[in-house]
């Protein structure tokens, strides 16, 4: 069918652009010698999980254990989980999970890492997530890191992995330069990190994180062996906004959209679109309009308002780019994957809503 024939709002997906995007980033890695394990929690979908993997990933990772799921349902079998299984329920689905693929997770606690150990049945390897000073997740200090790492060797069942280290608020620093400085800084201490457990005699197989906004600095600084980078296959507003070259990082392009319909058109200032709070994200601020000279603001869970000059006729179809692609991906049920302007596909979003 023609992408103009679809309900909206409506999901899209260049298929192409995003193809290009994935290559570009293996290839990136591939060159440097980097392991590159990009992040679910941006797509989603079993089906791009498969074409990452396909392009040279080593896997992926997932935010949520129940993300891993389901993808693992659906064929992915090596999965990396960001984020601590501490419930005892959790920990029971953590355990028949990795029972059946190649699972690795992060703890940052010593109670967590016993009650991992109780209940596995076969080796599970753990890695220690580190804090770079976000106070979210991670030991917060080289001592904890190198008495949880004492912890985790102590288990039979346990297996170190190596290092987790996620700068998140560093990723959309606009700057590259301000970009990399602060990343420098907290590269530093992630090294002080490795050093105390390769001295205690620790061995650290994979440093694994960074992001779209920081991945090129990453391995320029030559610490992380391992990329989690998810966003670059769609290149939403916010990263769109930053200044992601330099470092020889590819140029991504955009590749997801959300295309919504004028509904009202009775003012000489804007008119009204059917996509508002339901349809995307609203953390990153307001969607981009492919559309010179155009701005969009949120006006209600069902509308916006399209600010121009020119503005689009009652009827008339409107593409944005979503702000922040993750949490829009995860109000809808499926992509209409495009190529021009034939809707060639139809993909569904395997692990929308999963978030236990």
């Amino acid at each position: 069918m023609d992408r103009a024939d679809l309900p909206t709002p409506v999901l899209i997906l260049d298929r192409a652009a995003m193809d290009r995007n994935i290559a570009a980033m293996a290839g990136f890695a591939a060159a440097r010698g980097l392991a590159l394990r990009p992040h679910a929690k941006t797509h989603k979908s079993a089906e791009i999980a498969r074409r990452q993997i396909s392009a040279g990933a080593a896997g992926i990772c997932c935010a949520k254990l129940a993300e891993a799921e389901a993808l693992a349902a659906e064929g992915i079998t090596d999965i990396h989980l960001t984020s601590p299984v501490v419930r005892p329920d959790a920990i029971a689905r953590l355990v028949a999970l990795n029972g059946r693929i190649a699972l690795s997770l992060v703890a940052d606690h010593p109670e967590n890492v016993a009650a991992l150990a109780r209940a596995a049945t076969r080796p599970l390897t753990v890695f220690i997530d580190v804090d770079p000073g976000a106070h979210r997740t991670g030991v917060a200090s080289p001592e904890a890191a190198l008495a949880l790492a004492d912890a985790i060797a102590a288990e039979p069942n346990l297996r170190l992995g190596g290092v987790q280290y996620y700068c998140g608020s560093q990723q959309h620093i606009e700057s590259r330069a301000d970009r990399f400085a602060a990343v420098e800084r907290l590269t530093a201490y992630l090294a002080s990190v490795l050093d105390m457990l390769k001295t205690a005699g620790h061995a650290i197989p994979i440093v694994t994180g960074a992001g779209t906004g920081t991945f090129a600095i990453d391995a320029e600084l030559g610490v992380l062996t391992e990329l989690q980078c998810g966003s670059y296959i769609f290149l939403d507003r916010e990263y769109e906004d930053c200044e992601l070259t330099g470092g020889g990082a590819p140029v991504f392009e955009r590749a997801l959209f959300l295309d919504a319909t004028v509904i009202s058109a009775n003012h000489a200032t804007h008119v009204t679109l059917d996509a508002g709070l339901k349809a995307m994200a609203t953390d990153a601020g307001p969607p981009r309009p492919i559309r010179p000279g155009a701005t969009y603001r949120f006006t209600g869970d069902e509308h916006g308002a399209l600010i121009a000059d020119s503005l689009p006729k009652l009827g008339e179809r409107v593409t944005l780019q979503p702000p922040h692609c993750d949490p829009t991906v995860n109000l809808h049920d499926a992509y209409r994957v495009v190529e021009g302007d034939r809707v060639v596909d139809c993909w569904t979003i395997t692990a929308r809503g999963r978030g236990t």
